[in-house]
């Protein structure tokens, strides 16, 4: 906890605090930690509310969070520490070391049925699969589709099977677009974690231990919640209405996405969701990626990590979002090459993502600025919260400049 201590004074981040009390205090969030990082130095570190709203239990640093999908930045760096081993290029075909992953098929446009298909024009690279443009999908945000539907009746998501059921599972369903061609969210990340075993030769979590959280000094980020450190666990709560994200009201759900989840060992280790973590752990994380002291990557890693690998005329499209123009893609978060309305206008070249359960994180290479939120509510990536905070600590980093 030493390394969460306040190392650059001069800043006032008393506006971005007092607008978390407020959705604290208005029943929208139950707690929120932050912190904010201009180049390597740490300028701000705030908990706001309750670890556990009903038990009354103050947020603290150290409380743990289901981090989601930033478990996608840990499970890109460990590709990317065997890609500085030279052990692929980001241009290889999977197939090469995943062969269940060769002679993709692709639905047609308009398909209704898993039949419906062309072969693909081309196999999926890592490149591909690192920044969501593999053709693969998640079957979790387009219910009605026959890709949803192919999703879950197959149980791709399964936490009861490991990676390499879920890659045999995988082989025989078709892809949504040709690879390379379009942009959408997907469980190409625990793909990656299996690359990872397969290049690494070892377990995904022993892999990410030895070369990641053991150099960083993570010392809480695991796949499992410890028995022991059960009560540090933050509460996790749903919002009263999924359309409505400002709506006062907030639900107990700790037993979601299933019962256990993230308190017990499963033997799906998802690269693209699976971790716990906390403030200090994900600070660490964060603060190894920036310039100024030693990197978890090369410089050059890092440099192509934040540059935009979508073709041109490509951004990133969710179906409760539309098209988000503007937003390009990275090796492990997205990229904002036009801010646009909600954001600021210092974001321009931001490097961002964040969980479900709005645990984000976002590095802008352009002000040196850095941060990290952690809370615990159901559909929460989008919140206007995260936005609203960035937009304040940009601004409070501006003034004490």
């Amino acid at each position: 906890m030493e390394d969460m201590q306040v190392t650059a004074k001069g800043y006032d981040f008393g506006a971005a605090h007092a607008a978390m009390g407020r959705l604290v205090d208005g029943n929208i969030l139950s707690g929120v930690s932050s912190a904010v990082l201009v180049g390597r130095d740490l300028v701000d570190v705030n908990c706001t509310g309750w670890a556990d709203k009903e038990a009354q239990v103050p947020l603290r640093a150290d409380h743990l969070f289901r981090v989601f999908s930033n478990t996608k930045l840990v499970t890109s760096c460990a590709a990317l520490l065997l890609l500085e081993e030279g052990r692929f290029q980001l241009d290889d075909p999977v197939e090469r070391f995943i062969p269940q992953l060769g002679n993709r098929k692709v639905l047609r446009p308009g398909a209704t049925s898993l039949d419906d298909t062309e072969p693909a024009r081309r196999p999926i690279t890592i490149r591909q699969l690192l920044s969501h443009s593999s053709g693969l999908s998640y079957g979790l945000f387009d219910p009605g589709s026959v890709i949803f539907k192919a999703y879950q009746e197959r149980k791709v998501l399964n936490p009861a099977t490991p990676l390499a059921d879920m890659i045999d599972t995988l082989a025989d369903l078709p892809l949504v677009y040709h690879p390379g061609t379009s942009w959408e969210y997907s469980i190409a990340t625990d793909v990656v974690g299996r690359l990872v075993e397969v290049v690494g030769g070892m377990p995904l979590d022993m892999f990410i231990q030895q070369r990641i959280f053991a150099p960083l000094g993570m010392v809480d980020t695991a796949f499992a919640v410890p028995e022991k450190d059960h009560g540090r666990l933050a509460a996790y709560y749903a919002g009263a209405d999924l359309m409505d994200p400002m709506k006062p009201g907030l639900t107990r759900t700790d037993n979601s996405p299933w019962p256990g989840a993230y308190v017990r060992s499963w033997p799906r280790l998802s690269g693209g969701g699976g971790l716990v973590s906390t403030l200090p752990d994900m600070v660490a994380l964060v603060r190894s990626l920036l310039p100024g002291g030693p990197t978890l990557l090369k410089p050059e890693t890092i440099a192509e990590m934040t540059t935009n690998q979508l073709a041109d005329g490509v951004w990133m499209r969710f179906p409760m979002t539309g098209e988000l123009v503007g937003k390009g893609y990275g090796l492990a978060g997205a990229l904002t090459l036009q801010p646009s309305p909600f954001d600021h206008g210092d974001s321009s070249g931001e490097f961002w993502w964040g969980g479900v359960a709005g645990t984000q994180w976002w590095i802008s290479p352009k002000t040196g600025i850095a941060g990290l939120l952690m809370t615990q509510r159901q559909m929460a990536f989008f919140h206007p919260f995260a936005n609203e905070f960035k937009r304040l600590a940009y601004e409070a980093v501006r003034r004490g400049s």
